[in-house]
């Protein structure tokens, strides 16, 4: 009578931190924490203490194993959720530092096209005829990106 009592007390407990998680908008790991919590539950209902007294022909047993598909139910869902999702929210705040890192934070503009740049060009500096110009062009570019 008192394992029941306490698992039942552990199980809604369990629940009710569920509960506040899902409030605060942490959906995958309230649906775990409600599946753990519901274990107890199960177990109670099964009838694991007294296994083989009455548990063939026991509703209560049936509708813990019911309980028990329930939560085994919930973790399946939650780890495809979670592959699906990329993983925890660690894993995608460090996968989202990484994507800025990757851009030069003092990045100049891009540039205008093939179009604008003859123009600005000829405009500022005369053009070198030859091969020369071609690593000019190189330089600069190199120059920008601070290479």
């Amino acid at each position: 009578m008192i394992a029941e009592t306490v698992c039942s007390a552990v199980s809604a407990a369990g629940l009710g931190i569920a509960a506040v998680t899902a409030y605060r908008k942490r959906f995958l790991a309230a649906a775990r924490i409600a599946a753990y919590s519901l274990v107890p539950v199960g177990l109670v209902m099964t009838g694991v203490v007294g296994w083989l007294a009455d548990t063939a022909f026991s509703p209560t047993a049936w509708a813990g194993f019911v309980v028990l598909g329930g939560a085994w139910l919930l973790f399946m869902t939650t780890r495809a959720v979670e592959r699906r999702g990329g993983g925890t929210r660690k894993e995608r705040k460090a996968a989202r530092a990484a994507q800025r890192e990757a851009v030069a934070p003092a990045a100049s503009a891009p540039s205008l096209g093939p179009a604008a740049r003859p123009a600005a060009q000829s405009a500022t500096t005369p053009r070198a005829t030859g091969s020369g110009d071609d690593f000019s062009d190189i330089e600069a570019i190199l120059k920008k990106h601070g290479i």
